[in-house]
């Protein structure tokens, strides 16, 4: 069977996106292009609807805005919200806050290609640990009152086994001095999937003022070796 054959990865990603879009039902994709199957804000293909311009020189708030999609926006904030709540510091928040961007760019190792998209903008610890948080999901830690999540035994089978690159990870991970800011992400991952709750995204605007280095050319245009990744998300259904 098709399912079978997927990755851990594959179905641990399969599950979360499902999760995320429990929380806003109603809300389509947005800035998704080529991407993820050309729909506007309105639901309509992009040769019907039409995206929303970025300002000439965007902010990470307005990819919140104008091109992430509205369930992964409102996992995030919850994420966010979770760790603010807890009294957790500000870099923590902060990369929960961003900790699953990449999901609207791409599926596979969204840790790693999130901590990339942000690692020349952000503090080392923060991209350190949003490119982790990927592998150290799967193994609980009772330290922190992390376990290994029911809802993956339910998908995954009781014993299962992550990929080898993924537990190769978490091992390399475990012995990090960063390693606890990898583990509040999912700590705070895993209670943030509430539906009906919405928070906003202006308690944590002085957060990004403080601890993400807005480029003055706006992201996307400042050569920097992953401004084409947000120009993706700015232009997502550029042919060439």
């Amino acid at each position: 069977m098709e399912v079978e054959r997927k990755t851990s990865e594959e179905r641990a990603d399969a599950l979360e996106e499902a999760m995320m879009k429990e929380l806003d039902k109603p809300a389509v994709r947005r800035g998704t292009g080529l991407l993820f199957g050309g729909l506007t804000p309105s639901g309509l293909p992009l040769a019907l609807g039409e995206l929303a311009p970025m300002p000439p020189k965007p902010t990470v708030v307005d990819f919140f805005k104008l091109r992430f999609m509205p369930h992964t926006v409102n996992h995030m904030l919850q994420s966010a919200n979770d760790a603010r709540k807890k009294g957790e510091p500000e870099e923590t928040v902060l990369a929960c806050l961003l900790h699953d961007i990449a999901v609207n760019l791409i599926k596979v190792d969204h840790g790693w290609w999130a901590a990339q998209m942000v690692e020349p903008y952000v503090p080392e610890k923060v991209s350190w640990a949003i490119r982790h948080h990927q592998a150290l999901r799967f193994f609980p830690d009772p330290s922190v009152g992390y376990g290994y999540p029911e809802r993956y035994n339910q998908i995954f089978g009781e014993g299962y086994v992550p990929e080898p690159y993924i537990k190769a990870a978490y091992e390399k991970a475990r012995k990090h001095k960063w390693y606890m800011e990898a583990r509040m992400i999912t700590v705070h991952d895993l209670y943030a999937f509430e539906p009906g709750v919405n928070p906003t995204l202006e308690p944590f605007i002085d957060v990004i003022g403080r601890h993400f280095k807005q480029p003055k050319e706006g992201l996307g245009f400042d050569g920097s070796p992953v401004a084409h990744m947000w120009r993706s998300l700015i232009y997502p259904d550029n042919p060439l």
